[in-house]
């Protein structure tokens, strides 16, 4: 019997394994399990049955100064990844964000006069930066698929394929969590204030916000007795959460995975979040957040010049408001995340003004509709199909 059909997939970073797991997860569905994996991913893919070429933690990198340092392993890993590509022969590559990693994977094998169909998950931002990309994307890839309805027309324009599939938050189960379950199992009363806090998913991002957080926590602590916190992890920076965590001066619970995450979104009343996907699932939990983050001055100093949107979140970018509180960079201070976080404590109408802005942004992401996992996997299908003419599903 002949071997079943190999996607090959590359994530760079734990949102992009996120994607991954459920893409794998939709295939299976789409072509009855007849489909085999090879690549690079995390433990949302492992738990798809991939075995990892690499360790994520290697890849999940931000920033000109944090890359740079290890430019040469990673140019090392997409040389090794394009020659196992090479050996087991795919059906389809596909390469879920992470540019800085990813694409050097296509530009190689377009390069070596590959032709298996080349497929993207998650457009560039180019609405917001950086607009040259998609002419190079163009250059590379057969197909693009992106997560927000206003992207495709980007690509199109410069002869790339790009559907709008999109954006997994909204089948993420966030809005699912069990909050009463959660303070029973971790012996939280009803009426204690319960903070969600988010510092990232690298471990560059997590060290800088991490002191931070903290310092914002032990004012907040004093105008809140009982206070408790919960820090959902994931396994790239889980140890090093925990050992920060383990001295912070208020009783902490750290998750490590996303079993019981969330549940704890749920059963908090306000979350401090480093900018990210997880935003968006805050949203979804109808859970009312602050966002802060902070990147290397040199990296800040090269983004500030070249960025075209005023806002990080992307309930910002889509309302063209500030729904939800932004502290970046050198506003992101203790004094300030403190007073935001107050704010939404005390004022119910303003956490219900965010969770109303909320739920209007997410219609525009695709709540409510089609599964954008199943979405893209029929995409993935559709793609191969049309370049090398194998129907899989």
């Amino acid at each position: 019997m002949s071997e079943k059909p190999l996607i090959y997939l590359v994530a760079g970073e734990p949102s992009g394994d996120l994607l991954g797991g459920k893409l794998m997860a939709a295939l299976k569905l789409c072509t009855l399990g007849n489909i085999r994996f090879a690549g690079i991913g995390g433990e949302t893919m492992t738990a798809q049955g991939l075995q990892s070429r690499v360790d994520l933690a290697e890849l999940a990198l931000m920033g000109v100064a944090e890359v740079l340092p290890q430019a040469r392993r990673i140019f090392r890993r997409v040389a090794e990844t394009v020659g196992d590509i090479e050996r087991q022969k795919p059906a389809a590559l596909v390469t879920i964000d992470s540019s800085g990693f990813t694409w050097r994977i296509a530009q190689r094998l377009r390069r070596r006069d590959q032709r298996l169909p080349l497929i993207h998950y998650v457009a560039p931002m180019v609405w917001a930066w950086r607009g040259g990309r998609a002419r190079r994307m163009a250059r590379w890839y057969d197909h693009l698929m992106a997560l927000l309805p206003f992207e495709p027309p980007y690509f199109t324009a410069v002869g790339l394929s790009c559907s709008y599939v999109g954006h997994p938050v909204v089948e993420s189960g966030a809005d699912k969590g069990d909050g009463a379950g959660f303070r029973r199992r971790h012996g939280i009363a009803d009426d204690a204030l319960l903070m969600t806090v988010l510092p990232g998913s690298r471990s560059g991002e997590v060290l800088r916000l991490l002191p931070i957080f903290r310092a914002t926590i032990t004012q907040l602590a004093k105008r809140h007795a009982g206070m408790r916190i919960v820090v959902p992890t994931t396994a790239i920076v889980a140890e090093l959460v925990a050992a920060e965590v383990a001295s912070w001066p208020v009783p902490s619970i750290v998750l490590r995975g996303a079993a019981e995450k969330y549940d704890a979104f749920d059963a908090s009343n306000v979350a401090l979040a480093a900018s990210g996907t997880v935003a968006l699932e805050l949203a979804m939990a109808k859970l009312p957040a602050v966002i802060a983050y902070r990147i290397n001055a040199l990296t800040h100093a090269y983004v500030s010049r070249v960025v075209k949107v005023r806002y990080a979140n992307l309930i910002n970018v889509i309302l063209g408001r500030e729904a939800v509180p932004e502290l970046l960079q050198y506003e992101c201070t203790p004094e300030k995340l403190a007073a935001a976080i107050e704010r939404l404590i005390a004022d119910k109408a303003a956490r219900e003004a965010q969770i109303a802005a909320c739920q209007e942004a997410l219609q525009v992401l695709g709540y409510g509709g089609t599964s954008p996992a199943l979405r893209a996997a029929e995409d993935v299908l559709a793609a191969i199909a049309r370049k090398s003419g194998v129907r899989l599903g």
